[in-house]
């Protein structure tokens, strides 16, 4: 009976032991992410613990949202609070435009400190895919980065694509795996390569058959990839000049077998696509997005590849230029331009109706050296 007692008691002992170690707290204590309405580009320095947050030159400094991401049971505060300052909202207008910030660990040993200093910054006109964040090791994150000199601000953007929204499906083993990613054989130094992806037995199941590879001007919503993929596709930042045309080098390869809900297609050769928008935003939290990019009333100016314009080459870069045209007689308010109150987006994909998940696998476009000639 004693036997029986102690081999009871180790057991029990045992599993409350088990118990005690599976929910042992974090100790992580880190910002993993900084995003925000008007941010265009945050670079985090894990070492010496300073973020870089540049936002659109016209944002609102004495109200920034921001959102930090966190490792799991970790929260964070501002240090010395000040008037205006709610549980996203922050007030960086006094020079220097800084703010400290303390991240707690779920454990509560660690707390260190992270400096977050918010920079003016505004859309490049030149775009080359030479540089990744380093914030994510899974999928590529483009960015492209014009320190500021004595007559300009800094000249910023961090990318999106459906990157995130394809981690989902569990079919990437490896940074190439991904729709969108990049590769050193561009048509100047690197390249961006979007290749139209099988989702497996996770897009069949949720009816999103493939996975057109994309790079756009805008923000991802993933939250929203699976209830409602289109609107998870948010186009266009502030923009301050009038485009004319958008110029680059591309590369196209349409994939074997087009194929819609599922089914392979006979007949039906793939498209990729290439355009920029530019649409009237009177405020900040207007977006055009994947639902009605072509048919929104805000809609005031369109760059578009023609598909009969569409080369087919694997090895020969082909040259472009994109006029943008008025939409319905529409025009740009000079007043509204100086204001902020326009954005504009580029976006790229390798299939033209992958946001419908139509299009075939294999499908692959490289884009390179893109430029926005504007006016004076």
């Amino acid at each position: 009976m004693k036997i029986k007692t102690l081999i009871a008691y180790f057991i029990f002992t045992c599993a409350i032991s088990s118990c005690i170690q599976d929910e042992a707290l974090n100790s992580e204590a880190a910002i993993d992410v900084c995003s925000g309405d008007d941010v265009q580009l945050a670079n985090i320095d894990a070492d010496s613990k300073v973020i870089n947050v540049y936002v659109n030159k016209g944002a609102d400094l004495s109200k920034q949202k921001l959102k930090f991401t966190l490792p799991q049971g970790a929260t964070i505060k501002v240090n010395t609070p000040i008037t205006g300052d709610t549980e996203s909202t922050y007030d960086f207008s006094e020079e220097p435009h800084s703010r400290k910030f303390t991240v707690t660990s779920e454990d509560g040993q660690w707390q260190p400190v992270y400096t977050v200093n918010v920079i003016l910054a505004e859309l490049p006109t030149l775009f080359s895919f030479e540089e990744l964040l380093t914030t994510s090791s899974e999928y590529d994150t483009f960015y492209e980065f014009t320190p500021a000199t004595s007559q300009e601000i800094s000249k910023v953007l961090q990318w999106s694509s459906g990157n995130p929204g394809f981690k989902l499906t569990g079919m990437a083993n490896s940074r190439i795996d991904y729709p969108t990613v990049q590769v050193t054989n561009g048509f100047k130094g690197k390249a961006v390569k979007l290749e139209t992806r099988n989702t497996g037995d996770f897009g069949a199941m949720v009816k999103m058959y493939i996975a057109a590879g994309n790079l756009f001007i805008g923000t991802f919503e993933v939250e929203n990839a699976l209830t409602n993929p289109r609107k998870a596709t948010n186009f266009g930042f502030q923009f301050y000049k009038h485009p004319i045309a958008l110029k680059g080098h591309y590369k196209f390869k349409a994939g074997e077998v087009y194929s819609v809900e599922g089914q392979p297609q006979t007949g039906k050769r793939d498209k990729c696509d290439i355009y920029a928008v530019m649409y009237e935003a009177e405020n900040n939290s207007i977006m055009l997005n994947g639902d009605d990019v072509f048919n929104s009333d805000k809609l005031v100016l369109l760059a578009r590849i023609k598909p009969e314009d569409i080369i087919e080459s694997e090895d020969e870069w082909n040259e472009f230029t994109l006029y943008f045209e008025s939409v319905k007689g529409r025009e740009i308010d000079d007043t509204k331009l100086q204001n902020g109150k326009y954005k504009l987006g580029i976006v790229l994909s390798s299939s033209v109706d992958g946001a419908y998940f139509r299009g075939a696998v294999g499908s692959t476009l490289y884009v390179d050296e893109l430029e926005l000639i504007c006016k004076e």
